[in-house]
């Protein structure tokens, strides 16, 4: 009799288990005409800011395990002295734009719960604040003026609510899941249907959170609202901070900061270089990924002069590059060590990123590319030089040359624009090969 007891407990418990699974496995109702634009967007911009970054803290996950004096001044406290006078989401925008950015995703709510959008489901918003405008309307209409999709940031998982609520603020405990808290369950679909429905066509949600069914019940709402939207974090593979080894054919998006930090951190903060940046950018196209760069606004609402210094560094990089990422999609060869590939779509057009080093001005280089063949008809150039001339040396012929080899080709490639006035430019030449066979 034990013994069937403790079977009938394993098959219970193991049935549980795989339930679990069930439930936990991402549901995807993205139309594949719409994945497939999504992914022709390529970069994006992330945005993560709420009423904490005054203290330049972590967003949000403060609240965990916070003492109840702690949690009383940072929501009552806190949103009073909130006042980003200084923001400008048109100048935001037209950064995004002029370095090559196709969306943006910002963060409507945050796990604190603080709403940066105007609702009628909580007062802890920053309408009730001394800023007291709708944060996420100027964003909207700030991007979609310049030509960006809009994608929105929404997390189910809501601190303020489980406070509120008298419920300990966990990620984990039962309680404070939606599937166990009907009550957050249902206040979070009011919120997404707050978003979906007063800002305009939404073109992608992601739905950040600890638990997979919270994001799929929004997701299927949302669906159901407006079957072209596509939900990113939900629905499909979004990394944050890493980067898949090989290519994905399926759409997928990686998450990257700036520095260590989603949030603004005036201190102690390690900012990645715009080059490392520009060189993940091409690694996550090169196997089929979006990139969404993140960036973090300061108390005051502006872009600090770290992040806005290593985006102008981008946007230049991308004004000279931009045709790469255009209507592209992943090469058979995705690398050869520093050496990166895309193709055009439907056309036998092969891009090639170079990332050498300490490559001056005036400097020839050789790469030998397998997997190529040149013909009659293959013509090689760089991205934003004419090959006709380099500034002070009309003797010297920088045009570039492509050969066949033994087992591929050969080009012969000459860093022969200039960009900064000490004629090195550390950033990755691309070069463009139309009519080659592969």
């Amino acid at each position: 009799m034990k013994n069937l007891k403790e079977q009938l407990l394993l098959v219970l418990f193991l049935f549980g288990f795989f339930l679990l699974e069930a439930q936990e496995k991402p549901l995807n109702l993205n139309k594949p005409e719409r994945e497939e634009w999504f992914t022709n967007l390529g970069l994006g911009m992330f945005i993560h800011w709420s009423f904490d970054v005054q203290l330049g803290m972590v967003i949000s996950h403060s609240m965990v395990g916070a003492s109840d004096d702690y949690l009383d001044r940072y929501v009552n406290e806190l949103p009073k002295t909130f006042n980003p006078s200084l923001f400008d989401a048109r100048e935001w925008a037209r950064a995004a734009r002029l370095a090559g950015m196709k969306y943006v995703v910002f963060t409507t709510k945050h796990h604190n719960g603080f709403c940066m959008y105007e609702t009628k489901t909580t007062d802890f918003s920053i309408m009730n604040t001394p800023y007291g405008k709708d944060i996420t309307k100027q964003v909207v209409d700030a991007f979609r003026e310049e030509g960006l999709a809009i994608g929105l940031y929404y997390s189910p998982d809501d601190f303020y609510f489980l406070y509120k609520q008298g419920t300990l603020i966990s990620r984990e405990r039962p309680e404070a899941l939606a599937s166990r808290n009907e009550a957050l369950n249902s206040y979070a679909k009011e919120q997404v249907k707050e978003l979906m429905s007063n800002y305009g066509k939404i073109d992608i949600l992601f739905f950040d959170g600890m638990e997979q069914y919270a994001k799929t019940e929004l997701a299927k709402m949302c669906w159901e609202i407006d079957p072209d939207v596509v939900v990113t974090r939900g629905a499909i593979e979004t990394p944050e901070q890493e980067t898949p080894n090989t290519a994905i054919p399926s759409p997928w998006e990686a998450c990257y900061t700036f520095g260590d930090q989603w949030q603004y951190r005036p201190t102690n903060e390690n900012y990645k270089s715009a080059n490392d940046v520009i060189r993940k950018l091409i690694e996550i196209r090169a196997k089929g990924g979006n990139f969404l760069l993140n960036f973090g606004p300061d108390e005051l609402g502006r872009f600090p002069q770290e992040q806005k210094g290593k985006l102008n560094e981008i946007s230049l990089w991308m004004f000279i590059n931009q045709e790469a990422f255009e209507d592209t999609v992943p090469f058979k060869v995705t690398n050869a060590s520093n050496i990166w590939f895309m193709k055009k779509r439907n056309e036998n057009t092969v891009y090639v990123f170079l990332e050498e080093e300490d490559w001056v001005l005036g400097e020839r280089k050789i790469f030998n590319l397998k997997s190529l063949k040149a013909n009659e008809n293959t013509k090689i150039s760089v991205l934003g030089h004419n090959s006709l001339v380099l500034e002070y040396n009309p003797n010297v012929d920088p045009k570039p040359i492509v050969k066949n080899t033994d087992d591929g080709i050969g080009i012969s490639v000459m860093r022969a624009q200039r960009i900064y006035n000490d004629r090195k430019w550390p950033n990755p030449i691309v070069v463009k090969l139309e009519n080659i066979d592969f």
